[in-house]
Parts: C-alpha cells; sequence; structure tokens
C-alpha cells in the first residue's frame, strides 16, 4: 500500500491542479472507504477535504471516518460551520461524537447550533460517557420495534429505517419507556408468520451492558457470544444504544495495545496506531520512569554480589553461570506472569483463587526445574571439562549445585511471576504494570541469594 502511495499522491494531486472533477470522483468510489482515506491520508488536510468535496455526502463521511484523528481535525478547523454541521450529519452516532470530543471546545460551541436538535442531543448524549465505558463506544444507531407488530409490520419498518441504521439484522423489541424487552433476528422475522407478533417470536433472554461498565467488558461479551451488537442499557433498564462488532474489534486491539505496553513498564495513554506520531521526547517520558527507578532499586544485586565476593574469589567458575541462572529465571517468571495476567483479563480467574493458581503454577515450575537442572548439570560438566578446579572440589559436585540452585531459581522465579499480578489485581491496580517491571528486578535479586545461598551450603565457601 505505501508504495502506491507513493506514486499515487502525486497522481491525485495533478487531478486537484487540473480540476479533473470526473477523475477525482471515480478515485473516490474506485474502493473501500477504508482504503481511500489511506491513500489520502498523506495529503494536507485543505489537499484531502479538495477530493472528498468530489464524493456524494454519504460516501464523503465514511471516507473521513477512516482517516486520522488528527487529519480529522485539521480538515474540520479549516471548514466553515455550515459546512462542518454538514458533514457531522452525516457521520454515524458514534464517530460523529468520538470526533466531537476531539474538537477545540471554541470550536464544538459553534458548530452545535448549526445541527439539528436530535443531532445536538444525540452528541451531547454520547459525548458525556467517561472515556472506556461502554457508553463512550456505543451507537444510538439502532433498529428498535414494538411488541404488538406482526412479523410482515416488521419487516416494512425494518425496511424504511435501514438506510439509517448501523445494523438491522438485530431488532431490539422496547416498550413505550425505552425498556428493553428482547430481541429478533432478522432472519426470526423471515421465517415467521406473516400475522406472527414480535413478542411472541423475540428473544427474552438478552446479554447486554450497562453505559458504566468497562468497554473491555463489553467488547469481551461480544466475543464470547458471537454476537454481532450488543445492547447498552441505562440505570432505568432503557435501551441507550449499541456496541457494534467492529467497535468491539477495536476496543480489544487498543486494550490489548495497551496491556502490552503496560506489561513492559511503558506509560502514556496506550493508543493503538500512533507510534510515528508520537515524539521521540514523549517515547522517552513514557518508558524512563520505570526503567530508572528498577535500574535504582537494580543496586541491591550490586550488593548482594558484593556481599558474597569472597565466595566468588574461592571459586570464580561461579561467576560463569550467573547468567544462565538470570536468564532462566526471567523467562519462566515472564512465562507465568504472561499467562495470569491473561487469564485475569478474561475473566477466567480472580484473586480469589490465588491458591489454586499457585498449586497449579508450583507443579509446573517443579517439572521444568527437573528437566532445567538436569540440563545445566550436562551444560557445567561440557563447557567447564578441564577448567581448573580449587582442592577439596569436583566439577560435578559444583554442577550439582549450579543445578539444583537454577532448579529452585525456575520454581520461586514462576511463583513470583504468578503472585505479583494476583497481588495486583488485588489491591485493584493494573496486574500488567505491576508484574513485568518488577518481576525482572525481583527475580534477578532472589536468584543471585539462591544461587550464592545455594553454593555456600552445599560446597562450603
Amino acid at each position: 500500500m505505501k508504495n502506491k502511495d507513493l506514486l499515487l499522491v502525486p497522481d491525485l494531486r495533478e487531478m486537484l491542479a487540473a480540476d479533473d472533477s470526473e477523475a477525482l470522483r471515480s478515485f473516490c468510489e474506485s474502493g473501500h472507504p477504508a482504503v481511500i482515506a489511506e491513500f489520502i491520508s498523506d495529503m494536507s488536510g485543505q489537499e484531502a477535504w479538495t477530493v472528498l468535496l468530489h464524493a456524494v455526502p454519504a460516501l464523503r463521511s465514511e471516507i473521513f471516518s477512516h482517516l486520522d484523528e488528527d487529519l480529522q481535525v485539521e480538515i474540520i478547523g479549516s471548514l466553515r460551520r455550515e459546512e462542518v454541521a454538514r458533514l457531522l450529519a452525516e457521520m454515524s452516532p458514534d464517530d460523529r461524537a468520538d470526533l466531537f470530543k476531539q474538537l477545540p471546545e471554541d470550536l464544538r460551541e459553534s458548530v452545535l447550533p448549526a445541527l439539528a436538535q436530535a443531532e445536538r442531543e444525540d452528541i451531547r448524549r454520547l459525548s458525556s460517557y467517561s472515556e472506556g465505558t461502554a457508553g463512550a463506544v456505543m451507537t444510538s444507531d439502532y433498529a428498535s420495534l414494538a411488541p404488538h407488530l406482526t412479523a410482515f409490520q416488521a419487516i416494512e419498518r425494518l425496511r424504511e429505517v435501514a438506510p439509517d441504521k448501523e445494523t438491522i439484522y438485530y431488532a431490539y423489541v422496547v416498550d413505550d419507556r425505552r425498556k428493553l424487552l428482547g430481541f429478533v433476528s432478522l432472519k426470526d422475522l423471515i421465517i415467521a408468520r406473516r400475522e406472527a407478533r414480535v413478542s411472541d417470536i423475540m428473544h427474552g433472554e438478552v446479554i447486554f451492558s450497562r453505559v458504566e461498565d468497562d468497554q473491555e467488558d463489553a467488547a469481551r461479551k461480544i466475543q464470547k457470544y458471537d454476537l454481532i451488537a450488543l445492547p447498552v442499557l441505562d440505570g432505568d433498564d432503557a435501551l441507550v444504544g449499541i456496541i457494534t462488532y467492529d467497535d468491539a474489534i477495536d476496543v480489544i486491539t487498543q486494550e490489548h495495545t495497551e496491556d502490552m505496553e503496560k506489561f513492559m513498564a511503558i506509560a502514556g495513554s496506550h493508543e493503538a496506531g500512533v507510534y510515528l506520531k508520537t515524539s521521540a521526547w514523549v517515547h522517552f517520558k513514557n518508558r524512563a520512569y520505570w526503567i530508572v527507578g528498577l535500574a535504582a532499586l537494580g543496586l541491591v544485586s550490586g550488593v548482594i554480589i558484593h556481599r558474597f565476593e569472597a565466595t566468588l574469589m574461592k571459586l570464580l567458575i561461579l561467576a560463569l553461570y550467573m547468567p544462565m541462572l538470570a536468564d532462566t529465571g526471567g523467562n519462566t517468571g515472564s512465562q507465568s506472569a504472561t499467562v495470569v495476567v491473561r487469564a485475569l483479563a478474561l475473566g477466567e480467574i480472580t484473586p480469589r483463587d490465588v491458591a489454586r493458581v499457585l498449586f497449579k503454577e508450583f507443579k509446573i515450575s517443579v517439572l521444568l526445574a527437573v528437566i532445567l537442572g538436569v540440563i545445566s548439570w550436562g551444560k557445567v560438566m561440557f563447557l567447564s571439562q578441564g577448567a581448573e578446579i580449587p582442592a577439596g572440589f569436583s566439577l560435578a559436585r559444583i554442577g550439582g549445585a549450579i543445578a539444583i540452585a537454577l532448579g529452585l531459581q525456575v520454581v520461586t522465579a514462576t511463583l513470583i511471576g504468578a503472585l505479583l499480578p494476583l497481588g495486583a489485581a488485588r489491591m485493584k491496580w493494573d496486574p500488567a504494570v505491576v508484574a513485568s517491571p518488577a518481576l525482572t528486578t525481583i527475580v534477578d535479586i532472589t536468584g543471585l541469594l539462591i544461587y550464592f545461598t545455594t553454593a555456600r551450603l552445599l560446597l562450603g565457601v
């Protein structure tokens, strides 16, 4: 796509310079709106808007909704109030509300009076929900039916409203107060008898979310129950919107990005797709706090090594296998932390399951410890064959001590990796933030203590 962009942007600029309206209209209609948006994303706001002016209003708003937020705001800032109002009126309610939140305060206040009252109220309502909640990602473009309608009347009703709704495959049955009674699918209506009542064929058990629920929980419901859309209710059980599957995918992508960056001790807003747009200074600030703090805490490792300096002087071969111990502990601890954080995120486990989780991880770690201990003993015997060994020691004995220390390190690192996210979740902290950055440092410290203590006890140094 990028190679095509480099060729196409100059062509588009030539069309603009020649005012070739027919070619620009054909371009706007030549592919999916997301693809067209990607092609014009490297143009300036003024150029991109001039291209979009050659598309019909509905297509223009759809292409516009796929542009990056920065480019959207740049375009909006260059338009007259009436043009902004027309564009917002054509956009879907959720995309319109998202864009409205990005606009400067003065622009918001100037645009609202130019919109129809229904659109103004819709924007105000959707924009009022806190970021990260189900209410903030829902759309009010849903199809609803009265329970007394027949299947034939319901289909006719859906045919009328279809052009203005995001999806009509699910239609939600509500009473006069918008209270959700159930739902019917388009398939239900098509195969039902013409005179069958909606109330008789609707599904009364409905999976739903509340406006204040976490957006990730709502998205996971769509994923878990294979839904096309999820209804969102307010405190009075009234239907106020739906979250569609495409928005759920966006939410899961955003949350996955956030979890991965938090897991690697990166601060900031954790938005997807903004790496190149974020300055190096901001990246530095997002990464520096944990790294500097843990580097300071890592001085403890130096203190431990200094404390056991005499042990190292007597048996220098121990220093050769310190990296192996640290790497193995870090790897096993990270594996344990990753699976536990993931299980917590998916709701498979809770902090109350700490005993079950630790017992399971203990059994896994013992099996790993046995295998890795045998491998490490063989590694010492192979790599250090012929090395100078002080009198009173044997290579097999030293290898055994190293293998035992490594086995103990595997067990403790695995348990620490599981315990940190569980403890964080119990304290209402983000498990991903606490687990990974702290894990490496803690495992290094405990690993050195285990290593030198084992050597001192088993080898008498």
